[in-house]
């Protein structure tokens, strides 16, 4: 899959990639990404930014840079294969339900906002989805586009190199993960659950099981609500809130 970001910082993003699993990702070239800054397309002398019609505070990103970037990006990629997600606080909710639809697309095009945002009619033209990470306001699209970027990713076969991983993380299931331990078994900050010294397969299956729907309960309700629990999982639940009495 191919990643482009249409970014006025591209160092951001070529700092954050070029570590760790992403780094080995493009080395297996699983992944790969690119940069491109609005700020090549700007006439000798010109702001990448203006004043909004209407009057107001800040300053809002030229639309034509913008427009220019685009479409040097669809003169070399197939739009119908691609994705333009816009970074934005009135975007729709980020999930892990969305970073895994996105995971099958071929390529995925961030464009990364600064100042109050981007011209309308580059969100109307060019924007498929606007996603927004949170109920918060950030300097500029950069971090959550790498958040956004991370997710989908992850779910990218052969990225994580134990796919089975993501069936045992947070939200796979629609619930929180369950908690884990190393050794020492032994410590001054407690013992490691006897469940999971047990051997038994089915034993350490039913307390992480447990564990999960009870950390969701206390944390995230409104997860557990989108779940038509079974029988044996109300039995764990109420199992989880007897033993913390």
């Amino acid at each position: 899959m191919n990643f482009t970001f249409i970014t006025l910082f591209p160092e951001i993003i070529k700092s954050a990639l070029n570590e760790s699993i992403t780094k080995r990702a493009i080395e297996k070239s699983l992944i790969s990404f690119q940069t491109i800054d609005p700020k090549d397309y700007l006439e000798s002398k010109e702001r990448i930014d203006d004043k909004v019609y209407g009057g107001g505070p800040g300053m809002l990103l030229k639309s034509e840079p913008l427009m220019k970037a685009l479409d040097d990006t669809f003169s070399k990629i197939d739009r119908s294969e691609s994705k333009t997600i816009y970074l934005s606080p009135k975007g729709n909710p980020f999930s892990q339900e969305t970073s895994e639809a996105l995971a099958l697309e071929k390529n995925i095009i961030f464009i990364c906002g600064r100042y109050e945002g981007i011209d309308q009619r580059i969100i109307d033209h060019y924007v498929d989805d606007e996603i927004s990470i949170g109920d918060y306001v950030l300097s500029g699209g950069e971090l959550p586009a790498l958040v956004v970027f991370d997710a989908i990713s992850r779910n990218i076969k052969g990225v994580l190199g134990d796919d089975a991983s993501l069936d045992q993380e947070s939200f796979s299931a629609g619930l929180l993960e369950y908690p884990q331990y190393t050794r020492p078994e032994k410590m001054k900050l407690g013992e490691v659950p006897k469940e999971l010294l047990s051997g038994n397969h089915a034993a350490i299956d039913k307390w992480r099981k447990k564990q999960m729907l009870g950390i969701t309960a206390l944390r995230r309700k409104d997860l557990l609500e989108k779940i038509k629990l079974s029988s044996e999982e109300k039995t764990l639940l109420e199992e989880f809130f007897d033993e913390l009495e």
